[in-house]
């Protein structure tokens, strides 16, 4: 059956993404519905090197990356009340409406997140009250807010350079209270949630050393490599669960296509089209392509 849609193009910016897997994620939802869009990665410096796209009346939406998630708003006609909140846009939205067309700055790191922690509280043996980020970038953001919305009441971040976080806790404090930990080791109460938002290869298994209490969830929002040290020290711990950064940008993903399609993500199918394409990377490597 041929698609009432008019065809549309999305993409992804940001620098160092010649690896992502948002392509695949939503390529693979397009065609599930015979939608005639397309996904690529568009990689830039500056958020100003594509903003010829982000005008293109053909753009449908795009994913926004590091390091833009905290630029982009220029070249946003508005933004959700979370984004503003957040301070990170990682989703743009086009509407097309009788007064013109719009680009809406959303966030959906937080709402990712804020699902996972949810599903986890389901089903833990007790709810989660105190969280711990670790980074206080864009990613960092969204972690605070989505802990916060899932009713975290104690929330401690952690960054190697304290000026950073403090400006992070301040443009929270009007929602909610974070409270700045100098580092890892002063920790007032053992976490229930942890959500790492710094590169893995800045990190080292010795860092992470007594953060895990009896049980708990650990989430990476690194996904490359698939393996971090937070993960890997985390997986020593029977009771705690863990959750990659490719399990995060799936659910994140999984919002962005709602936004932008209004329809159901297909979940199994785009987890089938990931899985599909980590074994086509790992053939590629063994025989030595990539």
């Amino acid at each position: 059956m041929a698609s009432t849609h008019s065809p549309k193009a999305f993409h992804i910016f940001g620098s160092g993404i010649s690896f992502s897997i948002s392509p695949t994620i939503h390529n693979s939802g397009f065609q599930h519905y015979g939608l005639p869009f397309t996904y690529d990665i568009r990689e830039s410096p500056s958020i100003d090197d594509v903003a010829n796209l982000i005008s293109d009346k053909k753009l449908g939406g795009a994913s926004v990356t590091m390091p833009h998630k905290l630029h982009v708003h220029k070249y946003c006609t508005d933004q959700t009340d979370t984004a503003k909140l957040i301070g990170a846009i990682n989703t743009l939205v086009i509407k097309n409406t009788s007064d013109g067309r719009t680009v809406i700055g959303d966030n959906t790191d937080w709402s990712g997140l804020h699902t996972i922690i949810k599903d986890y509280s389901k089903v833990a043996t007790q709810q989660p009250t105190v969280g711990l980020v670790i980074g206080a970038g864009g990613a960092s953001r969204a972690a605070l807010y989505a802990m916060h919305r899932a009713g975290i009441q104690h929330i401690y971040l952690v960054n190697r350079t304290q000026s950073v976080a403090e400006k992070v806790k301040k443009d929270f404090k009007p929602a909610f209270e974070i409270t700045i930990l100098p580092n890892l080791q002063e920790l007032p109460r053992m976490p229930h949630v942890i959500i790492g938002t710094v590169p893995a290869t800045v990190t080292t298994e010795d860092q992470f050393s007594g953060i895990f209490g009896s049980s708990g969830l650990c989430i990476e929002m690194a996904y490359k490599p698939r393996q971090t040290p937070l993960l890997t020290v985390a997986q020593r711990h029977p009771g705690w669960q863990t959750v990659t950064g490719l399990e995060v940008l799936l659910a994140q993903g999984y919002d962005q296509f709602g936004l932008w399609t209004g329809l159901e993500p297909p979940r199994e199918k785009m987890v089938e089209a990931v899985a599909e394409h980590e074994r086509e990377k790992a053939r590629k490597e063994m025989a030595g392509l990539l």
